[in-house]
């Protein structure tokens, strides 16, 4: 698959809610995924430590009132997108946050994503 390729196929998983197929089809076994530093998740390495950040988040969320996703804007073998989410969380009450992601893509497979946003 092209970046370009990826990145739609990611965005329509995203948008149907399919985060955790989206790493079963998209992501390389040694993926690295950064959040902003000082953030619980920094780093995390490796496939399945990324679903595993996936589905914790996702167990952690109450309620999710909207979500959206932008179209990708693709440059060779990286690209970006915005999610915007307004979400009730078990522990910590209704938050509206705004992140662009960011994604590096190697023979056809999501290798790197790091993920911009305020924290708090």
């Amino acid at each position: 698959m092209t970046t370009q390729e990826v990145a739609n196929q990611l965005v329509k998983l995203c948008r149907e809610g399919k985060n955790d197929q989206a790493i079963d089809e998209l992501y390389a076994d040694n993926v690295v995924s950064r959040e902003p530093k000082g953030s619980p998740m920094e780093l995390t390495e490796g496939k399945a430590a990324v679903k595993d950040k996936t589905l914790r988040w996702e167990e952690s969320v109450q309620e999710i009132h909207s979500a959206t996703c932008s179209e990708p804007l693709v440059a060779d073998n990286h690209f970006s997108i915005v999610m915007d989410i307004d979400a009730t969380y078990k522990e910590h009450g209704r938050i509206k946050m705004s992140e662009i992601a960011v994604y590096e893509v190697k023979e056809g497979k999501i290798v790197a994503d790091e993920f911009f946003y305020r924290m708090g």
